[in-house]
């Protein structure tokens, strides 16, 4: 039997992932048979379309607090499902939607690497809030954003009583990560970039 490169099994384990990982909203890619590129544009902004809301309804099931701290942000992006997956080198990847005021304000990708031993896939939904207009306007005039970088990205946990961490939630960017299990505590997002997508 030939000798398979760690790498080339992180890149195997992060293509599964992405095409099988389903504990979060999960995104459809389009089909890539003979559909139009601008009919599988259409079909990837629905979907985000579709995963913005889905996520924040869960959110907002889920967390109290959250809904009023959305309708402050001044800016809004949701990655319904970004897969994160590895051996030795890992990575993650997920596709999202910007919304300001209420209005789709662009799409974007979020991109990852880290370094260790992960064995496995995890399926997670991200949402970042720009609370002021100088972070929102930092992130949009960017050619690619990265947290802790770029900004400084404060992840809001619940408390034992399910209250949002308050002290977390005053900083310009905030963002909140869940699994179906609820939200992630303990995660760092430094080192995750975000940039323009082109739908």
């Amino acid at each position: 039997m030939k000798n398979t490169s760690l790498p080339a099994l992180a890149a195997l384990a992060l293509a599964a992932a992405l095409s099988a990982c389903s504990s979060t909203a999960s995104i459809t890619k389009p089909s890539s048979g003979d559909q139009p590129a601008g009919a599988k544009a259409a079909d990837t902004r629905n979907t985000l379309d579709q995963g913005y809301r889905d996520t924040l309804e869960r959110l907002y099931a889920t967390t109290p607090g959250s809904r009023e701290l959305v309708a402050k942000a001044r800016g809004v992006l949701v990655f319904p499902h970004e897969v994160a997956a590895g051996l030795v080198v890992g990575g993650s990847y997920g596709e999202g939607e910007l919304r300001t005021r209420g209005v789709v304000d662009g799409y974007y990708k979020t991109t990852s690497a880290s370094v260790g031993w992960q064995i496995g896939a995890q399926s997670r939904a991200l949402v970042f809030l720009f609370m002021t207009d100088d972070a929102l306007n930092k992130f949009r005039n960017s050619e690619g954003w990265s947290g802790g970088v770029d900004a400084s990205v404060a992840v809001i946990k619940a408390g034992a009583n399910g209250a949002l961490d308050a002290s977390a939630a005053q900083a310009p960017t905030v963002a909140f990560a869940m699994t179906n299990g609820g939200l992630m505590a303990n995660l760092s997002l430094e080192g995750t970039k975000v940039s323009k997508l082109q739908l």
